[in-house]
């Protein structure tokens, strides 16, 4: 209860206070900085995924300004032989606004990542952005095939309806591609599971449907009830290691990252960086308050 009260003030103090908890967590504000972590973490065995932070934009101008970040964040980085793909948030590009310009936005940014050989995974956001944003990842596998995949979250009530659905367009020639992760937006108990346990009981079962279908899965989690109950499903299941992953957060749970990857299962990093840093640090203190300690750690010790 204390950590949720002090989670609930932070997000107003200054944002120097916040900057001293978010470098943990974050690459940094710039694309040298997300270089920079990529590599080491490429060292250690681990590939990533590269995420500029923002969302929820006012003007389309600004995205314009976001696509444009991206193309030049995917040419650098392939150039560098970075390994790894890239995620993006629909709302960066205008998802609020005007959907076709969405469309266009993230479809020119596709085409570089075709050209490259990559791959972007479309993060998913708020509820009132769900059925658009599935909508949108349909209408872009087709065209970009094995080149584009989606989040999904387990928390929300209606994820293993979407999947079913989702999985009629399953092909060998455009097939599906998720991360699945347990859901970080603040959901009335409506439309969410709110229990601890109800979350992991549902995050399993619709992973087990995912690996049964044939589905590439990002198996996202810091949870090590579900990383060791996934990796039972995995073996139980015999799926090849090239149909699946763990993913996990920058600088979250660094010992069991590193356990995993021990044990022979590949590990994809998500790596954001930018200056919109803020929103992105404050959604993940209400998302686990327990964070605060490594708040006050770092406000005791100065690195």
């Amino acid at each position: 209860m204390i950590n949720r009260m002090i989670a609930g003030v932070l997000p107003y103090m200054p944002k120097k206070l916040i900057w001293i908890f978010s470098k943990k967590y974050i690459a940094g504000e710039y694309l040298q900085d997300a270089l920079r972590e990529s590599v080491k973490l490429n060292k250690e065995g681990s590939t990533v995924t590269i995420d500029i932070l923002g969302e929820y934009i006012h003007q389309l101008s600004e995205a314009v300004q976001y696509k444009e970040q991206y193309i030049q964040a995917i040419e650098f980085l392939l150039e560098h032989k970075v390994k790894g793909n890239f995620s993006l948030k629909p709302s960066m590009f205008g998802l609020l606004l005007d959907k076709e310009a969405c469309y266009e936005n993230i479809r020119e940014i596709l085409r570089v990542v075709q050209r490259g050989g990559s791959f972007v995974r479309i993060d998913m956001e708020d509820s009132t952005c769900t059925d658009d944003e599935i909508s949108l990842y349909l209408k872009l596998k087709d065209e970009f095939p094995g080149c584009v995949g989606l989040v999904v979250q387990a928390y929300l009530k209606r994820t293993l309806p979407d999947l079913r659905h989702m999985v009629k367009f399953h092909t060998e020639a455009s097939p599906l591609n998720f991360r699945l992760c347990k859901g970080i937006y603040v959901e009335s108990g409506e439309i969410a599971y709110k229990e601890k346990q109800e979350i992991r009981d549902r995050y399993l079962e619709d992973l087990a449907y995912l690996l049964r279908n044939g589905v590439f899965v990002g198996i996202a989690t810091h949870d090590t009830y579900l990383v060791e109950h996934a990796m039972e499903l995995i073996e139980q299941l015999q799926i090849p290691h090239d149909r699946y992953e763990f993913q996990m957060l920058f600088g979250v749970a660094p010992k069991l990252r590193r356990s995993i990857l021990a044990r022979g299962h590949a590990m994809k990093v998500y790596v954001p960086f930018g200056k919109q840093w803020f929103g992105y640090s404050t959604r993940r203190l209400k998302e686990n308050p327990n964070m605060v300690w490594d708040i006050l750690k770092a406000l005791v010790v100065r690195n």
